[in-house]
């Protein structure tokens, strides 16, 4: 897990929303360069990054060390509270029920992922934790940024574990 310098301005949301995709991108690919699937996360706070993070859930031995679980731990860290109000979390891959959860109860403002996750996506591909309107806190989600290189990632990471070996 990483920070990043202070804020940075942008023209617009879109230059902002691929600007910050891109760290979680690079994130993504420090995991999989590590056997991880590739998956990144960064939480960002009034224009400025807060912590970077990426899976290790398999040389950790730890079903909860996806990047947006540890993200929003190193998040609530530098910022001195579990809540998390005004941050965006910027992942690769849309979050699963877990992650959406733990999401929900960082008290996180905005969410955007790249992918979508047709198997364990809970913003909308399998469930949507976040349109539950029983639920006390609502977070904006928004997905598809930079979509197309989130998903090249995964599918490249798991077409090598596919592939039989020579």
């Amino acid at each position: 897990m990483t920070t990043a310098p202070g804020p940075v301005t942008f023209a617009s949301r879109d230059d902002e929303d691929a600007y910050w995709m891109g760290l979680a991108i690079a994130e993504a690919q420090v995991a999989a360069a590590k056997g991880e699937v590739p998956v990144g996360a960064v939480l960002t706070c009034s224009g400025a990054a807060v912590a970077r993070a990426h899976n290790v859930m398999v040389g950790a031995h730890d079903a909860t060390q996806h990047a947006e679980m540890r993200v929003l731990k190193a998040g609530a860290y530098a910022m001195g509270d579990a809540r998390l109000v005004q941050s965006t979390l910027y992942v690769t891959l849309e979050p699963c029920a877990m992650c959406a959860g733990a999401i929900l109860h960082a008290r996180i403002s905005r969410l955007v992922y790249g992918a979508r996750d047709p198997k364990t996506g809970a913003c909308g591909s399998v469930v949507d934790l976040f349109g539950d309107a029983r639920l006390n806190h609502h977070a904006t989600a928004e997905g598809g940024v930079l979509a197309d290189e989130c998903g090249k990632l995964l599918s490249d990471f798991f077409g090598r574990l596919r592939r039989p070996a020579l």
